[in-house]
């Protein structure tokens, strides 16, 4: 089963290479590939992530009048959240979807000279060999190591990039500074990760980062004007008071 998914993408690979003629620029071609299959994920993860940083004060009430009733305030919060339309799992798919794919082409990429009978995988005469790692250049000098060290350095901080630009955006956040800690030690976790990965895997996750961070900041611009126009149109509709009258009480008949 494994065997046959990294054929499939090994055949997707060499598609794209018969029409593009270069290596690196086949990897892009299924990154924008993916990117646009997985694009409403996507947009329903930021939407997600949007909707939780709204009702961040209403949440922080919750948690400060229930601190005493955990019961209580799991399931005010699991209210809030279903009124909220927010799924913790949403914001997850579009990373988890992508890791077989990362390491199907981790895998191809160590196995791509045997299958093509290439010594060397070049991108645009940029990055000289896509299977050779930062470890493996770095000992071959400075000038040679440059295009693998901007590539792991896109890989490593383009991936939770679009995690800190929502943080930083919540500036009412309690939990800002340790999301952003957090953030940091995963960047540094993914900078050893990359450390002895192909360069082809980092060219592919660091693109697919780089596009996933301009699809947020889209949605988020999207969902914003959204937010501001239906505010400037509630506030343009005159006020509609509702007069309830009281039923007249019938008056005793006198009895003659």
């Amino acid at each position: 089963m494994w065997d046959a998914f990294k054929n499939f993408m090994f055949d997707i690979l060499t598609f794209f290479h018969g029409y593009l003629g270069d290596w690196g620029l086949a990897i892009l071609a299924i990154t924008v590939l993916l990117r646009l299959i997985l694009s409403p994920l996507t947009h329903a993860s930021t939407r997600s992530t949007y909707q939780m940083q709204k009702i961040q004060p209403k949440l922080k009430v919750i948690q400060e009048r229930y601190a005493d009733d955990k019961q209580r305030l799991t399931e005010e919060m699991q209210k809030l959240y279903a009124e909220a339309k927010f799924n913790p799992l949403t914001g997850c798919l579009p990373m988890f979807l992508q890791m077989p794919i990362f390491i199907a082409l981790f895998q191809v990429l160590n196995e791509l000279t045997d299958r093509i009978g290439h010594s060397s995988i070049v991108f645009l005469n940029i990055v000289p060999d896509l299977v050779k790692r930062p470890s493996d250049m770095f000992a071959e000098g400075l000038i040679p190591f440059i295009p693998y060290l901007i590539l792991l350095l896109v890989f490593s901080i383009a991936t939770f990039a679009p995690m800190v630009l929502m943080t930083l955006s919540q500036k009412d956040n309690p939990q800002r500074n340790q999301t952003l800690m957090i953030s940091g030690f995963m960047t540094i976790f993914m900078l050893w990760i990359g450390w002895g990965s192909p360069a082809g895997v980092l060219l592919y996750w660091g693109m697919s980062s780089l596009i996933g961070v301009a699809q947020q900041q889209i949605s988020l611009a999207f969902m914003k004007a959204r937010d501001k126009q239906a505010e400037l149109t509630a506030a343009e509709e005159p006020a509609v008071i509702e007069v309830i009258r009281k039923e007249k009480k019938k008056r005793p008949t006198k009895k003659r």
